[in-house]
């Protein structure tokens, strides 16, 4: 066998071998990895403790897919919707465009006005770019519109493969590469969805399949995008835990032996083992320039890596937000409260109406003496929502203030103390609350009311 070459890795700076080329393996049967995945049995995590290397891209970005997988799992937008979250989206990347690309649904006549209309923007970032069936009649549709850039869907587990496509593995990947060179003959860039990836094969199909991407890209002189697809969840960040559900594994298995630039690698993760965030952010840290999201994690089953999550981690990745106004989370959730009519719940992070406020007594205490005790970062800053103190018997006329002040964002010259009459008839409407036997924490919208009714009583306004 002929010698391997030594090269030099430019990312590490350090001497590797080349590996192995990894042709396809075209099986009569089916593997779905039943050691792992017996459908009776709770999924399993498995290890050989084989372990890959942190292997950061030089540079991150997010792109969104709230038009297109979010679409699946709600009522379709309409198309102003569409057009006002798009121009959040914009808002929220910031002028370096962190959040790169949108990718839109083309089939109704409201979908493509809502590309027509988001493309007028002309916007920079995010990119407008669809998913399409894999047809030379959708691709022309592509086309026509204008767009540079296309979602595919190539599933790639032999349960898709042998049970969904009715296929071998040499009969789809065939199939798939002479999609991809419709697109390619076009002009139009592929993304590659890889659906299913953390059920298949990933040396014995993905890989080798890649291989032929790659080929392809060299050939056309177009960039060719593989988006890794956790699309049931399975994925898992620990180190030495076994392919096809470690997305190091898959990650590192992508770069080095199919060749694909971390540039062209992105992360679509779904959240049913509780795993979307991890999972993206891990895919970063392993190579993947790109992870998809939607906004709320709203998608498929239980949903998307939510895209206001990814904002953050990438602030404590970089040290930095890179320009992202993280502002604009809080005008997109009160937009789906109010104009959308979407309900967020109550404790979801960043966004939920309680994600910053303190409940317990003892914590209560501590955040009014000092916020940074029980707040996570200056909430205030970061997302316009102050810190929030509940109100209950154990509050004092401290605690009303500061909840009076910080719920209605007074500001200086108009806040209220402990000592005011407002907050003293409010103490007093507690006291009794809880003489007469309460336990619970009082709500906003009792405590709104009964301040309402105060304000009318001393003729003043907040």
């Amino acid at each position: 066998m002929e010698d391997r070459k030594v090269f030099m890795n430019q990312h590490t700076n350090l001497l590797e071998l080349e590996e192995y080329m990894y042709p396809l393996v075209d099986v009569e049967t089916p593997n779905v990895f039943r050691n792992l995945f017996r459908y009776d049995e709770i999924p399993k995590i498995a290890f050989n403790d084989r372990i890959v290397p942190h292997h950061m891209p030089d540079e991150i970005w997010i792109t969104d897919t709230t038009f297109r997988d979010g679409q699946q799992s709600r009522a379709p937008y309409t198309t102003e919707q569409i057009v006002t979250i798009f121009d959040y989206l914009h808002r929220l990347g910031g002028p370096k465009g962190k959040i790169r690309q949108s990718e839109f649904f083309l089939y109704s006549k409201k979908d493509r006005d809502a590309v027509y209309k988001c493309m007028e923007r002309g916007y920079e970032f995010p990119e407008v770019t669809s998913w399409i069936r894999a047809s030379k009649k959708d691709f022309q549709l592509v086309k026509e519109i204008g767009l540079k850039e296309t979602g595919v869907l190539v599933s790639c587990s032999d349960y898709h493969i042998f049970y969904k496509l009715k296929m071998t593995r040499r009969e789809a990947m065939e199939h798939y590469l002479s999609v991809i060179r419709d697109c390619l003959e076009i002009g139009v860039r592929p993304r590659c969805h890889l659906e299913d990836i953390t059920r298949s094969d990933i040396y014995g199909f993905v890989i080798p399949f890649c291989v032929e991407l790659m080929k392809l890209m060299e050939e056309y002189k177009i960039p060719i995008k593989v988006r890794v697809c956790d699309t049931m969840g399975y994925g898992v960040n620990f180190p030495g835990a076994v392919i096809p559900r470690s997305i190091p594994g898959i990650i590192y298995g992508l770069m080095t032996h199919a060749g694909v630039p971390s540039s062209l690698i992105e992360f679509h993760g779904h959240n049913d083992f509780y795993k979307a965030v991890n999972n993206s952010t891990t895919a970063w840290l392993y190579g993947a320039s790109g992870v998809n999201c939607s906004l709320f994690g709203i998608g498929e089953r239980t949903g998307n890596t939510p895209l206001e999550a990814m904002v953050f981690e990438y602030a404590q990745l970089k040290g930095t937000l890179d320009g992202m106004d993280t502002r604009v989370i809080t005008e997109l959730a009160e937009y789906y409260e109010k104009e959308i009519g979407y309900h967020i719940p109550s404790r979801t992070p960043f966004v939920g109406k309680n994600f910053n406020v303190t409940k317990a007594g003892i914590h209560a205490d501590g955040m009014l003496k000092n916020e940074e005790i029980y707040n996570i970062f200056d909430t205030e800053k970061f997302l316009d929502r102050p810190a929030l103190v509940s109100v209950s018997n154990t509050s004092g006329a401290a605690g009303i203030a500061y909840w009076i002040n910080a719920f209605y964002k007074l500001p200086k010259e108009r806040q209220v103390d402990k000592n005011s009459q407002l907050v003293c008839k409010v103490k007093d409407w507690v006291d009794k609350e809880y003489e007469e036997g309460r336990v619970t924490v009082l709500t906003d919208e009792e405590l709104i009311e009964r301040i309402n009714t105060i304000c009318e009583e001393l003729h003043i306004t907040l």
